[in-house]
């Protein structure tokens, strides 16, 4: 049978265990809360919310959700940051158990770009000479013709009637003839397709198929960096 002592040495063992056990779990402090878009309201999942200065992390669910565990030496002037992509990083204090995050939209503004053939650049970094003619600049009038809304309105592009029938075709040169045997004629292209410069049969002009109702805008390239996008066809 076990003397007394053993008993009593048992239970005061028993007691430090569990005082020791709740002394673990008071170093501790469970944080909580939600993360919102600060326009609409709306929960944003996968935000990523740290502990300032330290690697203590989490991200938030589906619902916008979040649970961090903080070391209470650490509950001083705690600050949680909140980073997610497309929006303004937020940092909001700690000053209880639930902290609700908002985070504002990133508002930057996007430098002009140009687009080419094979991607888009900086307009400052566009190397060759491009120039878009928007329908604000088209000729205005009896336009029976493509090539006739572009007439006079660029540099270094002359547009040449073949005749002065309605729907007559056009001798099209810009900066001039470059070959002395091959075509001169430049190649155009139409919402991204090549179109073969002889004419259909039974007809004095392939330009004329095209509706001038129908064209937004002319993208002229004038130098042969356009061979780099089209081949020698440019």
């Amino acid at each position: 049978m076990k003397s007394k002592r053993q008993v009593v040495l048992r239970v005061l063992l028993y007691l430090v265990l569990v005082a020791s056990s709740g002394f673990t779990y008071a170093q501790n402090r469970t944080i909580t809360g939600t993360v919102t878009d600060a326009n609409d309201g709306v929960m944003l999942p996968g935000v990523s919310v740290v502990l300032r200065g330290t690697t203590l992390g989490t991200a938030s669910d589906l619902d916008g959700k979040f649970q961090l565990v903080i070391p209470e030496s650490q509950m001083s002037g705690a600050v949680l940051v909140a980073s997610y992509i497309g929006y303004e990083t937020a940092e909001v204090s700690v000053t209880g158990d639930v902290v609700n995050i908002q985070l504002t939209v990133k508002d930057e503004s996007l430098d002009e770009v140009v687009i080419i053939g094979y991607g888009k650049v900086k307009k400052e970094d566009a190397t060759g000479s491009v120039l878009a003619v928007g329908s604000d600049d088209f000729n205005q009038g009896a336009i029976t013709s493509a090539q006739e809304l572009l007439v006079g309105k660029t540099a270094g592009v002359v547009i040449t009637s073949n005749g002065g029938a309605p729907g007559a075709g056009s001798t099209i040169r810009i900066r001039g003839g470059s070959s002395l045997n091959a075509s001169n004629d430049p190649l155009i292209i139409i919402d991204g397709v090549p179109i073969d410069n002889n004419n259909v049969s039974g007809s004095s002009n392939f330009l004329a198929f095209v509706n001038p109702n129908d064209i937004e805008t002319f993208t002229i390239l004038k130098d042969a960096s356009a061979t780099a996008i089209y081949g020698n066809r440019a």
